[in-house]
């Protein structure tokens, strides 16, 4: 039996069977129950330090208008 078709039969074989069954346990892994709060975290980390919303693009800020005054 040549090398190619012993990979082959291996490949087509036992190696999808594994990727399937890792490919699953990843899938598993990533709907656990109690992961919604760890990824509900890390999406927030771009407005952690935030405390209002962005301006409007021609509207004033209040700092602008602050500084407008003075």
């Amino acid at each position: 039996m040549e090398i190619y078709t012993l990979l082959r039969e291996f490949a087509d074989s036992w190696m999808l069977l594994f990727l399937f069954v890792f490919f699953m346990a990843i899938v598993a892994w990533a709907f656990r129950p109690g992961s919604s709060k760890v990824y509900e975290d890390t999406a927030s980390i771009p407005f952690r330090h935030v405390d209002a919303p962005a301006p409007v693009e021609g509207e004033a800020t209040p700092a602008a208008d602050k500084e407008a005054r003075t």
